[in-house]
């Protein structure tokens, strides 16, 4: 990454830009057969940014010489800076378009993590139930 301010944030905002397309929620279509498929995903962002500025060193801003800091910095001195900035995408598939001649449907697209954790969701309960139910 660049070291100036400008560059950092004019880097993290064209990346935001290229991660969230309108290519990153509908796919490229592609035919299969007689059938066009447009792949659709839900697509969720977020980026933040910081920087700081000069302030006071250790020594105060009045210009008495207060010595040297142990990591070289005037102490007496102007000191600070800052930076910083993040950005994150998260993308999940949600289906796809099927166009067949002049029908269009829709193809949900089926979360295999999230029904295996409810099919262990639902075995918790019943097993407690069980253990309740012959506890009494």
């Amino acid at each position: 990454m660049e070291t100036t301010r400008g560059g950092s944030a004019d880097q993290i905002t064209q990346a935001a830009k290229d991660a969230l397309t309108v290519r990153r929620v509908f796919g490229e279509a592609y035919v299969s057969g007689d059938a066009t498929v447009i792949p659709v995903a839900k697509v969720m962002g977020g980026s933040g940014m910081g920087y700081g500025g000069a302030h006071p060193g250790p020594g105060g801003s009045d210009g008495e010489d207060a010595g040297v800091a142990g990591d070289g910095r005037h102490a007496a001195g102007m000191e600070g800076e800052g930076g910083g900035g993040g950005f994150g995408v998260r993308v999940k598939p949600a289906g796809v378009y099927v166009v067949r001649g002049g029908d269009v449907q829709w193809q949900p697209a089926l979360d295999v993590n999230r029904l295996a954790l409810g099919g262990q969701l639902l075995v918790a309960v019943a097993v407690l139930a069980w253990a309740l139910r012959r506890r009494r």
